[in-house]
């Protein structure tokens, strides 16, 4: 997949052309006008990253993201005042949202509660000027919203030891390809990894957990002095934590491509397996500087659709206990 859209050339020179257009009082997208509003507002202090730059940063990497924001139910985690001041979480869709804008329906607690679906460019540039700097994509699609097509185990190592999710990731594609299981590498643009398995859509959030907790406990139960799957950190030990709390309904995982609302603006970036072979290479690698020129060189996840498995069958597969080597 290529575009020739770039934000930032290697000498890190905006396109002026898009930051102009980024910058205008209205968009016009097709047949949908986006007013847009404060885009010279900082919202990244130390960087000057304004809400414009983010606006341009999403059409720049449009053909990338949406097809993981397709069909699923979003949840926006806005910052309005920029990163140095609380952001909030976003779920019901706005009553001033505009009516073309597609929404779900969805089960909650006591009621329902209409979410954001963001299946075109129109709608990712006008999330971008609500401020919606980081978006969180439900693992299920609206068309089978209680059977997950992707499966998410987080690496999430101690602060500082990004090598630990390296060691991790390591360990868990070695299972998946004794499974013979497709599984992707992400960076979170925060601390950790994720891993990500294409499922087929066809079995429950119970099922897909099911196996997910089998696999990290047995683990876990290999290498006790390096991994954990114990959720309070104060009893980790300085032990990476396997966690899959997110495999389970209207639960999100960071999608690709979004942006972290940390100093340097990181993006969360599907990577190739190689990479973790760099001894430089860090979850805040890529950021809204240098991500789109990777993503046109190398897309690792091309082929994520294509490879779609089966829960229950890795599930059944998965031996009683692990033989592999405990890495470091």
């Amino acid at each position: 997949m290529t575009t020739s859209v770039r934000r930032r050339g290697v000498s890190g020179e905006l396109d002026r052309s898009r930051v102009a257009s980024a910058r205008k009082a209205a968009r016009r997208i097709g047949t949908r006008t986006i007013e847009l509003s404060n885009a010279d507002k900082v919202l990244f202090p130390d960087d000057g990253i304004t809400k414009g730059d983010v606006i341009e940063y999403y059409e720049s990497v449009c053909a990338w993201i949406l097809p993981h924001l397709k069909d699923r139910p979003l949840v926006l985690q806005r910052y309005p005042n920029g990163i140095a001041a609380a952001g909030f979480y976003q779920k019901q869709a706005g009553a001033h949202f505009p009516e073309w804008m597609r929404t779900v329906r969805v089960r909650k607690e006591g009621g329902n509660q209409d979410l954001v679906v963001c299946d075109d460019r129109a709608t990712l540039v006008f999330l971008a000027n609500q401020a919606a700097l980081t978006l969180h994509p439900w693992l299920s699609r609206t068309q089978r919203i209680r059977c997950p097509d992707i499966l998410v185990i987080d690496l999430d190592p101690p602060s500082g030891k990004f090598e630990q999710a390296c060691s991790a990731a390591r360990q868990c594609k070695e299972i998946f390809d004794e499974l013979e299981a497709p599984v992707f590498l992400k960076t979170t643009g925060s601390e950790g990894l994720h891993l990500v398995v294409p499922l087929a859509g066809k079995e429950d959030f119970d099922i897909v957990r099911a196996f997910a907790k089998k696999m990290v406990d047995l683990l876990a139960a290999r290498c006790p002095e390096h991994l954990t799957v114990e959720q309070r950190k104060s009893r980790r030990g300085g032990r990476l934590y396997l966690d899959v709390a997110r495999n389970a309904y209207a639960q999100t995982a960071v999608c690709p491509y979004t942006i972290r609302a940390l100093p340097g603006a990181p993006v969360a970036t599907p990577i190739a397996w190689e990479e973790l072979r760099r001894k430089n290479l860090r979850s805040r690698s890529w950021t809204i500087a240098n991500v789109l020129r990777y993503a046109e060189q190398n897309d690792p996840w091309a082929d994520l659709r294509r490879r779609r498995c089966s829960a229950l069958a890795m599930l059944e597969r998965l031996p009683g206990r692990l033989t592999l080597k405990c890495l470091p």
